[in-house]
């Protein structure tokens, strides 16, 4: 068993709230007579992570979440109000923008110094320096005030500097939204050749394509606590698919009383209820929909998947397959379609179904669930397509 870099234990840290003078007056005296604020603001509560080395976790959420926060109690920035913080081996941070860096100085004299606070500097230093600055790759401006730099030239000289140092842990904060493409390619690959060597690595991003390339497990913070905390796919799907429920619009559930046609409620795969089923990427979905006819004319049924955020992604109707509903030997109409190896990517999704009018022109009613893809997988978009490469090559690493 690899070694333990990073423990907390019931993690949690809140702020006094200080709108107006007397709150701050209250907040002043709750510290000195060591009182709780019932009134904080929690922006972190009960956050347990064991983080070993070797490992590469992502920490993903919305602005807001406590990822930074969380960031920063570890690497003692700020200290906890509630539970401990333990952390073995070096640490290298690349956290808010230009943090540690004098904007008086220039670029060369923040590199030394940051180097001097680690106990690198004459010799070693000396060494060190040519490859720190050929790795910034800001040309002359390494030679002018760091007040004088653009964001992005910040992050290149910070993780410059990072990257000589090959800390035992790595924490880095957005720094892949900030460079440039050509920096953010370079920072990917050295982060990689450094997982490679046994780094741990500990990473806050918005990208998922990141977090999934770079990482093997996430924590997923919500209202600043854990959502989830696993393997990287699954956490990273289920973090998206709530997005995507989020943003999808929501109606009210249609009267059915009195319609003339309606839908009753769906089947995926043989099961009922309304909890969502979960399938594996490339597995089959049977729907099975029964249909109420008022009277008795046989309507026209409409399938169709939709993402969480209500994209469509197919459809077909009875009436475009030349068929129809059919009765049961009770009577009872219903209709079953299936579909053998479903091509979509990892996500969450819909089943719809509407009922029509034997003609096909009025919609009478629609019945929904959900249902949830999931897999290994970085492609982009709905589905997985069938593909293949020429005039390439198997990568080296």
């Amino acid at each position: 068993m690899s070694e333990v870099l990073l423990d907390t234990r019931g993690l949690g840290k809140s702020y006094p709230r200080s709108h107006r003078s007397s709150d701050r007056l209250r907040a002043l005296a709750r510290l000195l007579l060591k009182r709780a604020d019932a009134d904080a603001h929690r922006v972190l509560h009960d956050i347990s992570l064991e983080v070993r080395r070797g490992e590469s976790v992502g920490i993903i959420g919305e602005n807001g979440a406590g990822k930074s926060t969380l960031l920063k109690l570890v690497t003692g920035v700020l200290t906890p109000t509630t539970g401990s913080v333990a952390v073995r081996g070096e640490i290298g941070a690349l956290l808010e923008l230009g943090a540690g860096f004098n904007p008086e100085y220039t670029g060369r004299d923040n590199v030394a110094m940051a180097a001097a606070l680690r106990g690198i500097s004459g010799k070693a230093l000396a060494e060190r320096l040519p490859a720190i600055i050929e790795f910034a790759d800001i040309g002359d401006y390494i030679d002018e005030p760091v007040k004088h730099y653009s964001s992005g030239m910040v992050v290149r000289l910070g993780f410059a500097v990072i990257a000589s140092l090959r800390p035992d842990l790595l924490i880095t904060d957005e720094v892949l939204a900030v460079g440039d493409e050509s920096f953010q390619r370079k920072c990917v690959r050295w982060m990689e050749d450094y997982l490679e060597g046994g780094g741990t690595l500990l990473l806050v991003s918005h990208s998922m394509y990141h977090i999934q390339k770079l990482c093997r497990r996430a924590l997923w913070l919500r209202d600043g606590t854990v959502a989830a905390f696993g393997d990287v796919f699954e956490v990273t799907q289920a973090y998206l698919a709530w997005h995507e429920a989020r943003s999808a619009p929501r109606e009210s559930a249609a009267t059915r009383a009195g319609l003339e046609f309606s839908v009753g409620p769906l089947a995926l795969n043989g099961a009922d209820g309304e909890a969502a089923p979960l399938l594996d990427i490339g597995s089959p979905l049977h729907v099975r929909a029964e249909v109420d006819s008022r009277d008795g004319r046989l309507p026209v049924l409409m399938v169709g998947i939709v993402r969480a955020d209500g994209t469509p992604v197919y459809g077909v109707s009875t009436e475009m397959d030349r068929l129809e509903v059919a009765a049961d030997a009770d009577g009872r109409l219903h209709a079953d379609i299936g579909f053998d190896a479903l091509p979509l990517l990892p996500g969450s999704y819909s089943v719809r179904v509407h009922v029509l009018d034997p003609e096909g022109v009025r919609l009478f009613d629609t019945r929904e669930r959900d249902f949830v893809v999931r897999g290994e997988s970085r492609e982009f978009g709905l589905v997985r397509l069938s593909h293949r490469w020429r005039g390439v090559r198997e990568r080296s690493s």
